[in-house]
Parts: C-alpha cells; structure tokens; sequence
C-alpha cells in the first residue's frame, strides 16, 4: 500500500477528488469515454474500492466508492464540472457521447468564442469539453 499511495498522491496544484457508486464501473467507464489510465487500491475484504486514480488528457483525478458503513453516506454529484480544455472537441464530444453521456450542454461555438458543451456521465459527474479556437 506504502508503494502505491507514494506513487499516486498529487504532485501539486489542486487534484478533484470525486466519489461515485460503483468506482471501477466508474473506471471503465471513463476509459472508454475519455481514454483515462487508472490504478486503482482496493478496500481490505471489499469490492469496493479505497482509493483510485485516472488520469485524463494528461492531468489526475482520484476517485473512490461510497462506504456508508463508516459514516460516508452516499450523495449525488453536486456543484461542480470536470472540464477537460482539448485540441480536437467533437472527437472527445462523440467518444464521451458513444460510450454513454447524456448531453446537458451541446457543444457549439460559444459568445466568447470557444467551443464548449456539458454531459452527464452515467454516474452523475457533469463534464465539460472545452477548445479554443483560433481567430
């Protein structure tokens, strides 16, 4: 556990941290709609897990389960949206859509001149995909 927990805590800045039901459903997930990488440390006598990392277009976010059993109740997504700035939108848009989002946003050229929309993953975690463009 030393190994992994030395390997995977942040570098500096700020890392979200964001907990789901079902956090290897979650990773999977993410893979296939934002090519993440992931490690993951499992909960001792648990399919759950304790601790997670993926990363995403180059920058880290932990994730874990819910563990009620230890006052950590579940709660829904709230107040907050992971954007992820990319070179190529629509590729990221219609990978993220293929594999199951749910649009909240569509993307399109906004007032302030990039292109941005919002989705929903399956999980309740609402994503951003932002691109600048040039003038």
């Amino acid at each position: 556990m030393e190994d992994f927990m030395s390997e995977y805590r942040p570098k500096s800045g700020v890392t979200p941290y964001i907990n789901v039901d079902g956090a290897r459903e979650a990773i999977a997930f993410y893979k296939q709609a934002f090519g993440a990488k992931s490690a993951s440390m499992p909960a001792e006598g648990s399919d759950k897990l304790m601790h997670a990392q993926i990363d995403i277009n180059g920058s880290p976010i932990f994730l874990s389960d819910f563990f009620p059993d230890y006052g950590f109740k579940s709660v829904a997504a709230q107040g907050f949206n992971l954007h992820i700035h990319v070179d190529d939108a629509q590729m990221w848009w219609d990978r993220a859509v293929g594999a199951g989002c749910t649009i909240a946003q569509p993307l399109k050229t906004e007032f302030w001149g990039d292109i941005y929309g919002q989705l929903i993953d399956p999980f309740g975690v609402t994503w951003a995909i932002g691109q600048s463009v040039k003038a």
